[in-house]
């Protein structure tokens, strides 16, 4: 994925926003049939994975298409299929891992329906405090490492890079009781001796806490690793189709200018509430994904990108052969 579009691509992206128009509530849905359901819950996690979902949040994209978005911040992934799977989230953004699993084992039947990121260098890493005795991967062995949920995409990340230097995953402790928003303080604290941190919570751990990088995950079998998309069940994408167009549209015009527009990114980060918004400072040096987006219909991914996260998985995770077609719009 480049970081310049090309001018016929720009082309066709305003094309689809004009088709789409903006004048006003609701306006736009009227175009591919009226919106069954304008008030949705909405769990993401509140990392840069997800900026195009913050910044379409930001500029009232999702409001323009005649939708009402309660966001949620979700403390990870899996901790909302669950609850979207019993109805109480309308549609959930976060890492592939947990809603691979959750799929596998048929304890959900989900759709990816959009892409939110891939990973970039300094996005994804491995912090210690300043003046730790842990130098390099190899002094990790016996030590605990902060990640947010049990068996995720931190947790896959961070196995394949151990791997690659020859450490094994099980050799270190992963811990799982502190969300994002948490990590920088038991870091500094000394309640864990390392911490997986995406952005911009990296960027808030070094510039508040004094934390300094041990190793990017941005490497190996991990380059521009995919990370995190956006998910309905497909009973509820069978049920609300129009709803789900008019969220895309909006989301992908967000997509956009995420990917294009690092003002923006900044912007709707600053915006967050205590304790997920970011200062102005922080958000001129974090590091950014690579945000994908589609001019295409609902359901535009690259199953060839997704797959890669499938493959890392039965190496480390140990799943059974999956295929990602499974948890694609009428697969």
């Amino acid at each position: 994925m480049t970081r310049v579009r090309g001018a016929a691509l720009l082309a066709a992206a305003m094309t689809l926003v004009f088709a789409a128009g903006c004048s006003g509530s609701g306006s736009s849905a009227g175009n591919t049939g009226a919106i069954e359901k304008p008030d949705l819950n909405v769990a993401v996690v509140p990392a840069l994975d997800s900026a195009g979902f913050f910044v379409a949040l930001h500029e009232n994209l999702f409001a323009q298409q005649g939708l009402n978005v309660n966001f949620i911040p979700a403390i990870s992934s899996d901790t909302v299929i669950a609850a979207q799977v019993k109805g109480q989230y309308d549609i959930t953004g976060g890492n592939y891992v947990s809603y691979i699993q959750w799929q596998q084992s048929g304890r959900a039947n989900l759709d990816i329906f959009a892409e939110a990121s891939t990973m970039l260098p300094a996005t994804q890493g491995i912090y210690v405090m300043q003046g730790s005795s842990i130098k390099t991967l190899a002094d990790l062995r016996g030590k605990t490492v902060a990640i947010n949920a049990p068996d995720n995409i931190l947790y896959l990340l961070a196995a394949s890079v151990l791997a690659e230097h020859g450490i094994q995953p099980s050799s270190v402790h992963f811990v799982t009781k502190y969300s994002f928003p948490q990590m920088p303080a038991a870091l500094a604290a000394g309640k864990v001796d390392a911490a997986m941190l995406p952005e911009p919570f990296a960027s808030v751990a070094e510039q508040a806490d004094g934390a300094v990088p041990l190793a990017d995950m941005d490497q190996g079998a991990t380059t521009s690793f995919p990370i995190a998309g956006y998910v309905v069940t497909k009973a509820w994408a069978k049920k609300y189709p129009h709803t789900l167009a008019a969220f895309y549209r909006a989301l992908e015009q967000g997509q956009e200018i995420a990917d294009t527009d690092r003002a923006a990114v900044e912007q709707a980060f600053e915006a967050l509430k205590a304790p997920l918004g970011v200062s102005k400072g922080t958000a001129a040096v974090m590091a950014l994904d690579d945000y994908p987006f589609s001019t295409g219909p609902v359901g535009s991914v690259d199953p060839d990108r997704l797959q890669r996260v499938v493959d890392v998985m039965q190496q480390f995770l140990m799943i059974p052969k999956f295929s990602i077609d499974s948890m694609l719009l009428n697969g």
